[in-house]
């Protein structure tokens, strides 16, 4: 006798539903978010036929409490059950279309009962946590910098469209300009010693001297004031200062992620594949976590979106590639793959994906799901990447 237990996790209020063996409904209630009402439920399923196995929808964030105090339990095997199997196992039950929390914690419930293949949950370390909560921030601050910078350029070319031909946003010197000078008017009027001292210690470099000689010819060039102008400038300037902040904080996150790194016992076997950075490695610990959560090289492709899937119907059979998939791990196994091309294994595995006829695009992720096999085995075998031993990646 056994107890399958499904929980839809929610922001205040979660929803528990537990069934036996054949189905019958053993426990099903609201499940409130809170410390007291947890330790209740953890009660209540302590009293139900062991083993109890748990399946939750959501991972982190909204179910950090739940899934900490359920494994803080001990006696329980927690399993996620990913939102897209609940969404399509609910539409192959009776109006599958009407949605709501006690029917997705009944669906978990089944997904649990009848699946083999689940991925456990296991307890995160604090290193781990803090890596993702990291590599999360860095997203956020990388995301709105694009976005700022895009706006920036928007706004630009309205009012002084060669100068911002010339600049290139993503350097600190064309930003340290843009948050002191932006018209061309405030550029004729603008004394060398001004520029200079707008740019600073970059003044003193040819970059700096150049694009100081650069903008005095573009502002000359551009006499007229265009309508709005002094506003448009004073939205640029605030925007430049932003986006050299946005540049420290950046910094400093890595040099904190940095220092994680250093203390986490699988970086340094990551770190050992060509194409794994620090950003990288960091970005692959905070989406895979735990290693030993998928059984095989196969596995951790499958939950990157880079092994192909059959579509078989009738006579017709065909491999294709997936549209699912954890997309932030697809991310870090292409874009290192990509990075990896300065590496002569990489390279020559490229090359001879080229030969065969594959587009740059299809070799690369060919490359990105040979070096998943390469990272597994390296993590696997607790041994450092070695290009005599693992061939060519």
């Amino acid at each position: 006798m056994s107890t399958f237990v499904g929980i839809d996790i929610a922001k205040e209020v979660h929803w528990i539903c537990a069934i036996d063996s054949g189905g019958k409904v053993l426990l099903n209630r609201k499940l409130l978010n809170t410390p007291d009402d947890l330790a209740r439920a953890v009660g209540e399923l302590h009293a139900l036929p062991a083993p109890v196995r748990i399946g939750i929808d959501v991972l982190g964030g909204i179910a950090s409490l739940a899934q900490a105090m359920l494994l803080a339990d001990g006696r329980f095997e927690l399993l996620h059950v990913p939102g897209l199997a609940v969404n399509r196992a609910r539409q192959g039950t009776v109006g599958g279309e009407s949605k709501s929390d006690p029917r997705d914690a009944r669906v978990i419930a089944d997904q649990v009962r009848t699946r083999t293949d689940l991925r456990a949950v296991t307890a995160q370390t604090e290193l781990d946590i803090e890596i993702r909560l990291l590599v999360s921030r860095r997203g956020d601050l990388s995301a709105d910098q694009t976005r700022r910078l895009s706006r920036m350029h928007d706004l630009l070319v309205g009012i002084f469209p060669e100068l911002e031909r010339e600049l290139d946003l993503t350097t600190k010197t064309s930003l340290m300009l843009l948050a002191r000078f932006v018209t061309p008017h405030e550029l004729r009027v603008a004394t060398d010693a001004e520029l200079v001292a707008a740019l600073g210690a970059m003044a003193r470099r040819r970059f700096g001297r150049e694009l100081i000689a650069t903008v005095r010819v573009l502002a000359h060039r551009q006499p007229i004031a265009v309508p709005g102008e002094a506003l448009t400038a004073r939205l640029i300037k605030e925007s430049a200062a932003e986006a050299l902040h946005a540049i420290a904080q950046l910094a400093a996150l890595d040099v904190e992620i940095e220092q994680r790194l250093a203390l986490h016992p699988d970086a340094a076997l990551i770190r050992s594949l060509p194409g794994m950075g620090a950003l990288m490695t960091a970005e692959f610990i905070a989406e895979a976590g735990n290693i030993e959560r998928f059984k095989s090289a196969d596995a951790l492709a499958a939950a990157g979106g880079l092994a192909p899937v059959l579509k078989q119907s009738g006579k017709s059979r065909r491999m294709q590639r997936p549209n699912g998939g954890n997309k932030g791990l697809k991310r870090v196994f292409y874009q290192s793959a990509f990075a990896s091309l300065s590496s002569p294994n990489s390279r020559a595995f490229y090359g001879r994906k080229r030969s065969e006829g594959k587009r740059h695009h299809q070799a690369v992720i060919a490359l990105a799901r040979r070096r998943v096999n390469v990272l597994w085995a390296v993590l696997r075998d607790r041994t450092p990447y070695a290009s005599r031993s693992h061939g060519n990646a």
